[in-house]
């Protein structure tokens, strides 16, 4: 049984016959794709405090040095990537700082707020106000959390990471799969589209990282909602001594995950974390969010590639690159040049946005357009 699932209710059993056929999986077994896309966005980092001590994660603050974006400072980031061109305003934070952090906690009531996610509300709202289309990925949320901020976001996110219970989750608030688990259910019982993912090399065995994307696919098999699932491997940083997966590592977990998963689901690799131009017949038709505006703030040591360095891969693969909005076609209604059978998916906040008669709208449908 996989770790804490019994703890957050969720039924994810895997059988050990698909997860032994999806061991026998190589990359010549599946095909590459015939495009890749990419989102372009700004990254807005609320905090870099988390109440989780994961040793390879570089979003950890210590005690008293915890800090807050700002409305304005918000706005500032997310209006520099209008004028770029992005359509996307990526919200990050650690899971609940407010729980742990006494100085989140007393920053956020100043300003009005019980908690991060009421927060995270009011910067969304801000984003689509300033023509960007949030997608945020708080960590874990219950299901109230959620509600509270769906209708504002265009998608949202959290990696599972594994369903291992692994050593570099260690410590007092130890990070449990079945609670991550609970999180990408969630979002699928609210019809929002989501992305998820595997983390490669913190731990884990090939055992469990079948088990995982399997986990995934189980969950997407039920409600129809992952959009996407990013294969990133670990990388060395300022608090995580990991060794980087090999290429040989990366080009079997990405086949796996292209085999396992349904066509429709993206497979993503982070282009300025991996060896991408090397893991692109393993089925990879996704580079993920790309910032001409700011850093990868999770992992700053690693610059995001320029666009001329995407048109490059994708040249190189020989395959069309296509910008794409944080929201996949698929889960936009067909008047809106999408792909699904009335407004399930889509908020009404993010419909109206991308309809809207302005500058914001027109980018929008733009990219759609292409």
């Amino acid at each position: 049984m996989i770790p804490g699932t019994a703890e957050y209710d969720v039924d994810v059993t895997i059988d050990q016959r698909e997860v032994d056929d999806l061991l026998a999986v190589t990359p010549a077994d599946v095909s590459a794709a015939d495009e890749l896309t990419f989102a372009k966005n700004v990254f807005v980092p609320l905090t870099t405090a988390c109440r989780y001590t994961c040793t390879y994660c570089t979003y950890f603050d210590a005690p008293g040095e915890a800090s807050l974006l700002s409305p304005e400072e918000v706005r500032d980031v997310v209006r520099r990537g209008a004028d770029a061109g992005c359509t996307e305003a990526l919200f990050t934070f650690g899971d609940d700082p407010d729980d742990r952090y006494t100085r989140i906690h007393d920053q956020l009531e100043e300003w009005g707020h019980d908690s991060i996610h009421s927060y995270l509300r009011e910067v969304c709202e801000l984003a689509l106000d300033e023509g960007l289309l949030p997608h945020s990925n708080p960590g874990d949320q219950t299901r109230e959390q959620m509600a509270q901020v769906a209708d504002v976001n265009a998608s949202m996110g959290v990696m599972l990471e594994t369903t291992a219970d692994v050593d570099a989750h260690a410590g007092p608030r130890r990070k449990s799969p079945g609670q991550r688990l609970h999180t990408i259910r969630t979002a699928g019982e609210l019809g929002v589209p989501f992305t998820t993912g595997v983390l490669v090399g913190i731990g884990e065995d090939w055992d469990d990282r079948a088990e995982s994307l399997l986990a995934i696919r189980d969950l997407h098999e039920r409600y129809g909602h992952v959009q996407e699932v990013i294969v990133q491997n670990v990388v060395p940083n300022e608090r995580s001594s990991f060794e980087q997966p090999s290429v040989e590592t990366m080009r079997r977990v990405v086949a796996m995950a292209r085999h396992a998963l349904p066509e429709d689901v993206s497979v993503q690799v982070p282009p300025n974390l991996s060896p991408t131009r090397e893991l692109l017949d393993c089925g990879v038709d996704d580079l993920g969010g790309v910032s001409p505006v700011t850093d990868d703030h999770i992992n700053p040591e690693y610059k995001w590639p320029a666009l001329r360095e995407l048109e490059d891969i994708a040249d190189e693969a020989g395959v069309p690159l296509a910008e794409r909005l944080p929201v996949y076609e698929r889960y936009l209604p067909e008047e809106m040049g999408g792909e699904a059978d009335g407004n399930e998916w889509i908020p009404a906040t993010v419909r109206r946005a991308i309809e809207a008669d302005d500058e914001a709208g027109a980018r929008y449908r733009n990219v759609l357009s292409t």
